[in-house]
């Protein structure tokens, strides 16, 4: 319960309201995670929120955040600048596990800031290519200005023969890309579904449908994956604002498998 120090590194703005963090430790050695996972970040004097890390879990140093101002603690943390001191609590929950899906295909859907969390999983595979069939990165926005990670997403298919399919919502003027939902790109990705492990995460309405859109082309229940993010305070599975039925989010997921989730995830306030 006690956040150790970080001092923020560098800033950087991904969208008009989302802010990338790089930390180090103050003392200490850096904080070792596992793709999938989050920490509770503090802005002190004002509060603190569950953020994902979107680093790479093989160098956790610095320690990476992109955060969405959405709130009065995330605008003060996005708007954190170089040599602010943050705490930190973590890392909690349970990671992706993109092992599993060595030998075979991996489909990582994602939505809007969704992308955030994956990241760090996409570049676990990155760095083991070889050991996976084809792989899909499958993003979807409001957009064209709501996207995040341009660069990492050029690279990720010039490099490293990733499968990069991008659609918006709303396509503006200089728009040429697709428009349309994230589960279309779905049905047009090139995967084979029965060897298939995929990780979706964004908003729970789009998590739903890209689960029922990945089971339609052949992917097994336990082999979907989605981060429940939702009303995680403690971290620690306490204050009980994040259960899900028998669930506590923040210490049996955020990642949980869509056979698990499948009665509850369409239930309205569960």
């Amino acid at each position: 319960m006690v956040p150790r120090r970080f001092v923020v590194r560098s800033s950087r703005p991904d969208t008009r309201d989302t802010r990338t963090l790089e930390l180090s430790p103050v003392d200490g050695g850096p904080l070792a995670f596992d793709a999938g996972q989050f920490t509770m970040l503090l802005a002190f004097g004002v509060g603190e929120v569950p953020i994902s890390i979107s680093g790479d879990p093989t160098a956790p140093d610095p320690l990476v955040h992109t955060i969405r101002a959405v709130g009065p603690v995330s605008r003060a943390l996005a708007g954190a600048s170089p040599g602010t001191v943050l705490g930190v609590r973590g890392p909690f929950g349970t990671g992706w596990s993109v092992g599993d899906g060595r030998g075979g295909d991996v489909v990582f859907v994602a939505g809007g800031i969704g992308l955030a969390p994956l990241r760090p999983a996409i570049r676990e595979v990155c760095a083991a290519r070889a050991d996976y069939a084809h792989v899909a990165v499958l993003y979807g926005a409001r957009t064209p200005d709501d996207l995040l990670y341009a660069d990492d997403l050029q690279r990720w298919a010039g490099e490293h023969d990733v499968e990069v399919q991008v659609t918006v919502d709303h396509g503006q003027h200089a728009w040429r890309g697709r428009v349309g939902v994230v589960t279309e790109l779905v049905a047009r990705a090139r995967f084979d579904g029965a060897r298939t492990l995929g990780l979706v995460c964004g908003p729970e309405v789009m998590m739903r449908y890209s689960a029922l859109a990945l089971l339609d082309r052949g992917v097994r229940k336990d082999r979907v994956r989605l981060s429940m993010e939702r009303n995680m305070q403690c971290g620690v599975g306490l204050c009980g604002h994040c259960q899900l039925r028998e669930y506590f989010v923040c210490v049996d997921g955020p990642v949980l498998p869509y056979d698990a989730l499948e009665p509850l995830i369409s239930r309205a306030e569960l």
